[in-house]
């Protein structure tokens, strides 16, 4: 197929998820021998912090503009057998009003950020998707499985709603011998929703714990933070860092953003990641996380800090090894680049095929 994707980034990990996620899928469908043509807005915050300018896998087009867009690549967008808009892509709702408008093939919203999305339709915040949109969009591709899928399709008028869950690389991600520096680390850019949860189930087991040593990593987190003594800060790790990162911990923890609580199925790409290196994950509980992981069995959950404590201090280390390596052969088999792009390249031929019969 001939893809023509319009995304955030793809050239940039600086202060988002897109790129990842873009970096694998467009990298695995290149590997089924798929042809991508990747589209992203030239804006300053990401021009500064380019980490992959020009992935090798993809053409990848920068645009200064709407009107420059248009200019020069209405004839790709025309031509192409799928057209996929991504969440967050600055002036979304008049981008996908163009692509829906002039593109002849399958016209798809890829959504990274379904239940921020939902939340911001009900506040009428069309920033980047009108809910006239929806209904145009042939398939709307979702971070967000279970009951949201329903919702898109029955509420919004979507007409299929898909998951098409984040991923990770098993090529980047896997387990290796490090100095353990951490008992527990966390790695997320700040958000406001976030910090309570980080605050109960991390950083007071932190103060609780004075001997045990914490971390935490990524950008934009406010000089108000009061981090605990024996928490280490780190204000941005690029991706080439993680895998060391994750390696050099006992226990990684996962904190769920909550508006993605609320939706449920929402698994992030930092648990796909840390279970791809072999660390086992204390994760706060969300509708659907028994659907990704065994609780128990593959992942741990906590509701208090006293709960995160019993694990750091409490659980043998063939206890420990034993749950990683569990969470590691899950995510091999079910979450990795490689699988959501033989899933978008499934939805997209069903497409195909239903166009054919009708």
């Amino acid at each position: 197929m001939n893809i023509v994707i319009l995304g955030l980034s793809i050239t940039s990990s600086w202060g988002n998820g897109h790129a990842t996620t873009f970096r694998g899928l467009v990298r695995e469908l290149n590997n089924l021998k798929h042809e991508v043509l990747f589209l992203e807005r030239d804006v300053p915050w990401y021009a500064s912090s380019r980490d992959l300018p020009n992935p090798e896998y993809c053409q990848t087009e920068l645009y200064q503009s709407l009107d420059d867009l248009k200019q020069r690549f209405t004839e790709q967008v025309r031509e192409a057998d799928l057209v996929i808009v991504g969440s967050y892509v600055p002036e979304g709702v008049q981008v996908g009003e163009w692509v829906v408008q002039t593109a002849r093939g399958i016209k798809a919203f890829y959504d990274i950020d379904t239940p921020v999305t939902l939340a911001k339709l009900e506040r009428q915040d069309f920033e980047y998707l009108h809910p006239r949109l929806i209904p145009q969009y042939d398939l709307y591709l979702s971070f967000t499985g279970g009951p949201t899928l329903d919702l898109l399709e029955q509420k919004y008028g979507s007409p299929m709603a898909r998951a098409l869950y984040c991923s990770f690389d098993p090529d980047l991600y896997f387990p290796e011998r490090q100095v353990i520096q951490w008992d527990l680390g966390y790695l997320g850019t700040y958000s406001e929703d976030r910090q309570p949860p980080l605050e109960k189930l991390m950083l007071d087991a932190a103060r609780i714990w004075p001997e045990g040593k914490f971390v935490v990593a990524g950008p934009q987190y406010p000089e108000t933070v009061h981090w605990p003594a024996n928490t280490q800060y780190i204000h941005h790790l690029p991706p080439a860092e993680h895998r060391k990162f994750y390696n050099s911990q006992r226990f990684t923890q996962n904190i769920t953003r909550a508006d993605m609580i609320k939706a449920g199925y929402s698994p992030s790409v930092r648990l796909f990641e840390a279970a791809a290196c072999g660390t086992p994950i204390i994760s706060d509980y969300w509708d659907g996380l028994d659907t990704v992981f065994t609780i128990g069995s593959e992942i741990l959950v906590a509701y208090s800090a006293a709960d995160t404590l019993q694990y750091l201090r409490e659980m043998s280390e063939k206890e420990r090894k034993v749950i990683g390596e569990r969470a590691r052969q899950k995510v091999l088999t079910q979450h990795t680049a490689a699988h959501r792009a033989q899933e978008l390249v499934n939805y997209a031929r069903n497409l195909m095929s239903l166009a054919v019969k009708e």
